[in-house]
């Protein structure tokens, strides 16, 4: 038995990458997974079929990140379900790059929708259903410490969820939930399997000359959302290996 045992967990994205490793090890640990997707919904459902093989639970729930309405439907559903929300993992992200001057108002609604917004909306409904002493995670991405000349929006966005972050931490300290960010670099699978050019570089920017495994991640979501870590909170957790960029 795990030290999540008898936990519910929310995972948004966790079709793949990530989001995919996260939902197996959470569910390793014991917990129930709400494997929410946007548009994998074959790797959501291939989640939810290996969890369901190793002897856990879960269920694929799928909601446009972007849509509050969709986000308060899936909430609905979640009512439904046997037992009450422990743990909620904001892990759905979307990076674009392009030089300023010439931004899109759908891009930047895309890259603020689903890195800011969703989160927002996810922790609003949440909140309401969330047991006390639960655990609340969000993704920031070291680009929003170091910012990319490309990619200023999404360092923009992750930098706002970070804020968010300590607000939250602050607002539901009363209720014994914490509320922390991690602050991934380069990973893979991840957003990096779409961008190869990029592979070297990022490699060389770190003194352990590779990038990062989405399991490593995983682990550090297992410890914030145990016991454990009930004094972590409004934290943000740089895990890029040392890299300088």
């Amino acid at each position: 038995m795990g030290n999540l045992t008898g936990k519910v967990a929310l995972v948004t994205g966790s079709g793949r990458g990530i989001g995919r490793e996260v939902a197996l090890r959470l569910a390793e640990d014991g917990a129930s997974i709400i494997a929410h997707y946007s548009g994998t919904k074959a790797g959501a459902e291939e989640v939810v079929q290996q969890i369901q093989a190793n002897g856990g639970t879960a269920v694929a729930y799928q909601a446009d990140i972007c849509k509050r309405d969709e986000i308060v439907r899936m909430f609905q559903q979640i009512d439904e379900r046997p037992g009450v929300l422990d743990i909620v993992v904001n892990n759905s992200g979307v990076m674009t790059t392009s030089n300023f001057g010439d931004l899109s108002t759908e891009q930047v609604d895309l890259v603020f929708g689903v890195n800011v917004f969703g989160p927002l909306y996810i922790v609003d409904e949440a909140i309401k259903r969330i047991r006390d002493g639960g655990r609340i995670i969000n993704f920031s991405s070291s680009v929003a410490k170091y910012p990319l000349a490309s990619a200023g929006i999404y360092s923009a966005a992750k930098k706002a969820l970070e804020s968010f972050t300590e607000s939250w931490a602050r607002a539901l300290a009363p209720r014994n939930i914490t509320v922390n960010a991690i602050v991934p670099g380069a990973v893979s699978p991840g957003m990096m399997d779409a961008s190869p050019q990029y592979l070297p570089h990022m490699i060389a920017a770190s003194p352990f000359g590779r990038i990062g495994k989405a399991t490593e991640i995983a682990s550090i979501v297992s410890f914030l959302a145990s016991e454990e870590a009930s004094w972590v909170t409004g934290g943000q957790i740089l895990a890029n290996g040392a890299a300088n960029t």
